[in-house]
């Protein structure tokens, strides 16, 4: 019981100290050593013949960074060349001026989907998009605490999980399935649409009940200027990038089968390129670059911390008697292994984190129960991208409160609806989908 106790009890303080504002790098491994101590495991190698709370913690953190850091610096990288250049302000700005303030909410979202799909970072593409957000939310006089909802919805729902993303997310089932990024490709394009449109009409409904209740748009004195967008490169060779990211990787990974590496041969393509068509256009690369080796080692640190955690709450009996209980759920083997995710992404607060921690666990159970792996990898890969979106997910807090100036109180329930409630719904179709044999 006290280790029942112990792990739902780190999980509440972990997204408490997040929302409160603690750097995860703290809070993670502080829930973690609360979880440690009420199942019984010692706290130091020198104490136990068995696991430990400071061996098996960072061997969670660091077994993350070894798979996946140059991953994230690629990305980060790419990310960033593309913001220095102004080409994703430029592909934004191009998407924004063509639906305009009539569809202000549709322009946002459509901006990030783009963005993202083709490989930049959800951070960065929150960070490029959000000023021109801002400025149409004002001249439609939208609430604007609806931003960092638009922001998310268009990042990390219909396009980080779908089919042919060159997020994480889609890559991690990959070397546990023996699939590619395009696995159920069929019922990947019909869920990504149901979900984006179904959230962008419940998104809309939010925002006209909130208009009712006589809501608008409050400007700020700390609010950033308004940028320039003159000097952009053009939008069409701005997304020349992103397509050779899809493309590289399709060729590595499908036609080659090279894995995970298909993703860093992708965005290393990707960045090269970007810095070959925009080399005019950088004040100091040099500068771009180190500024993103950066927010690569923050982003993965941060992800690396709810690992940890992650690795600790799944040493404990608790744990192992849910994960029991999920994988002998009767019936479809997907709904066991939606379970099982949700549950662990849930913990971490990560979509790639919690399937850092899950697949190796529940992986080979359904593919010797017979489970289909491209269905396997596509449900796994929709439904990280729903409970991974608790208050205590690092791009949750970044969005709402650092770049939007937000708070959680304000902000946090339309993000929760489109980012939690859309995905975990489209991931339900999505078995359903495969259940019918498609």
């Amino acid at each position: 019981m006290l280790g029942i106790i112990g792990l739902i009890g780190g999980l509440v303080l972990l997204i408490i100290l997040t929302i409160r504002g603690m750097n995860i790098l703290i809070a993670a491994p502080l829930c973690a050593l609360l979880v440690a101590i009420c199942s019984g495991i010692a706290l130091m190698p020198p104490m136990t013949d068995g696991p430990s709370f400071t061996e098996n913690y960072m061997m969670g953190f660091a077994g993350f960074l070894k798979d996946w850091f140059i991953v994230f610096l690629l990305g980060a990288m790419f990310g960033k060349v593309m913001e220095a250049s102004g080409a994703a302000d430029s592909v934004a700005h191009f998407v924004v001026q063509r639906l305009g303030m009539r569809h202000a909410a549709l322009a946002v979202i459509a901006a990030c989907g783009i963005l993202t799909y083709g490989g930049v970072s959800v951070f960065v593409v929150a960070f490029s998009v959000f000023p021109m957000a801002l400025s149409l939310f004002k001249e439609a006089n939208l609430p604007r605490r609806f931003i960092p909802a638009a922001l998310a919805f268009g990042s990390v729902t219909f396009t980080m999980t779908s089919a042919g993303s060159v997020e994480i997310q889609n890559f991690l089932p990959m070397e546990y399935l023996g699939t590619t990024q395009f696995a159920g490709w069929q019922v990947s394009i019909i869920v990504a649409i149901t979900m984006a449109l179904s959230g962008y009409w419940w998104f809309e409904k939010m925002i006209k009940r909130a208009k009712a209740q006589g809501e608008c748009y409050d400007e700020r004195a700390d609010d950033p200027k308004e940028k320039s967008y003159d000097k952009l490169p053009n939008p069409l060779l701005g997304l020349i990038p992103l397509i050779s990211v899809l493309a590289t990787s399709f060729y590595f990974s499908v036609i080659l089968h090279y894995g995970k590496s298909s993703l860093i041969i992708a965005l290393l393509v990707g960045l090269l390129l970007s810095i070959g068509l925009y080399w005019k256009k950088f004040d100091n690369l040099g500068l771009a670059l180190s500024s993103a080796t950066f927010g690569a080692l923050v982003a993965i640190a941060n992800t690396c911390a709810v690992v940890g955690f992650g690795s600790i709450a799944k040493l404990t009996p608790a744990f192992n008697d849910a994960l029991i209980y999920m994988t002998s759920i009767p019936g479809n083997g997907l709904i066991g292994a939606a379970v099982a995710i949700s549950v662990i992404v849930a913990l971490t607060g990560s979509a790639s984190g919690g399937q850092a921690i899950a697949l190796p666990l529940i992986a080979p159970h359904y593919l010797e129960a017979g489970v289909d792996p491209e269905a396997l990898h596509r449900v796994i890969a929709l439904t990280s991208g729903g409970l991974d979106s608790l208050p205590h997910n690092g791009y949750v807090v970044t969005t709402i409160r650092a770049i939007c100036g937000e708070t959680h109180r304000t902000a946090y329930m339309p993000l929760a609806a489109l980012t939690v409630i859309i995905p975990f719904v489209g991931a339900i179709f999505a078995i359903f989908l495969f259940a019918l044999g498609l």
